[in-house]
């Protein structure tokens, strides 16, 4: 018998917009892979809610599928160090939401996900459609609640969130919907993957953020030319267009900053880079709840937030950090290095947003979705 899949389907594509396709690919046909049901759940923000659900006993098996923009990037499964399977399909030739012959003929022949998760620009109505036995979930995974059009978004079953306002949004195109206030990036956090080590503290901030401009690096930068230069800061970047001008600006203010990535580094360097630090930063505002919120607590991190962030103030608490304006970074940052004893990050999230928490308060609204199919398209 085919294991039951829970999926989790990223919105990355290795060319934007997608080349269009030489003729149609073979069908990936393999098989999901059935996990341990005691799998630990661990690995970023994408792995992490599919391996819950199959630590829930929803799931047997676990995946991330992603799409090709060319020919030559497509791909069969393959699998994940952190347990899941990967599955790239190749995207027809248009934009975001994407569509894939490639995903239509893989469903076709394997069968539907137990539960889709269905992240960021979303996939086309067709993909959805094929997967109407499946409880679906949509994380814009950004400001804006809903970044796929109505055609689309009326497929979906269960809404997560990142704020009030985020919820708002959702009602209003969608009053009946099944919302949660759980944006996947903070919440199903992984405590096995993020925690403290016994290493020196050899930085006072650590930023970990794309090099890109919405993430606001300037506001850090500010901050720290306000500050004695005795203080010590280190960025970490996966990716981002902006990294060799954040180095250029940093050595022009003379302000103490190390630089790490592009490329980005694995996730136990992660939490390494994390422990050498004593605050973690998020400087953004147009930012869609960050994951790096609860890492950083989980690495014993507090965090210290822009207070115009607008989704995922809800992780700042008095133990978890303070918030604070662009304008009072400096302050803020001064005061936490002060009081560092009263905060108590880790112990936060372990009670809070680890996926074991996550997961108590979304499988209600799964059970909820299967019991009533409340669809709102017909099949």
């Amino acid at each position: 018998m085919t294991p039951r899949r829970a999926v989790a389907i990223s919105d990355f594509c290795t060319r934007v917009p997608p080349l269009p396709p030489q003729g149609r690919h073979p069908p990936d046909t393999a098989p999901p892979v059935a996990l341990d049901p005691d799998i630990q759940v661990t690995g970023g923000y994408l792995e992490r809610l599919p391996l819950a659900l199959v630590r829930s006993g929803l799931a047997e098996a676990a995946e991330i599928w992603s799409f090709a923009g060319s020919d030559d990037d497509a791909g069969g499964l393959t699998l994940s160090p952190y347990g899941p399977g990967l599955r790239r399909f190749r995207a027809d030739g248009h934009a975001a939401p994407y569509g894939s012959d490639s995903l239509l003929d893989h469903i076709a022949a394997t069968g539907a996900p137990e539960v889709l998760c269905v992240w960021g620009l979303g996939v086309s109505e067709p993909i959805l459609a094929a997967c109407r036995d499946s409880i679906t979930i949509y994380n814009s995974l950004d400001v804006d609640a809903l970044r796929i059009p109505p055609e689309i978004s009326r497929h979906i079953d269960i809404f997560l969130t990142g704020s009030a306002a985020q919820t708002a949004e959702v009602r209003a195109r969608h009053p009946d919907a099944l919302v949660a206030m759980q944006p996947i990036g903070p919440e199903f956090a992984s405590a096995e993957t993020f925690f403290p080590l016994d290493v020196p503290k050899e930085f006072d901030l650590i930023y970990v953020a794309a090099a890109q401009p919405y993430k606001r690096h300037d506001i850090l930068f500010a901050a720290l030319e306000a500050l004695p230069r005795s203080i010590r800061a280190l960025c970490v970047a996966g990716y981002g267009e902006d990294a060799g001008h954040l180095r250029g600006r940093a050595a022009d203010m003379g302000i103490d900053v190390t630089f790490v990535g592009p490329p980005g580094v694995s996730h136990a360097e992660v939490n390494l880079l994390m422990n050498r630090a004593r605050i973690g930063l998020v400087c953004g505002v147009r930012d869609g709840a960050p994951a790096i919120l609860t890492e950083y607590m989980l690495a014993g991190l507090p965090v210290l937030a822009n207070a115009d962030l607008m989704c995922g103030l809800q992780f700042i608490r008095a133990d978890t950090g303070r918030s604070a304006p662009a304008h009072g970074f400096a302050a803020a940052i001064a005061g936490m290095l002060a009081q560092l004893s009263t905060f108590s990050p880790r112990e936060a999230v372990l009670q809070n947003w680890t996926w074991p928490q996550s997961m108590a308060r979304l499988r209600p609204l799964i059970d909820q979705a299967r019991a009533s199919r409340h669809r709102r398209v017909p099949a």
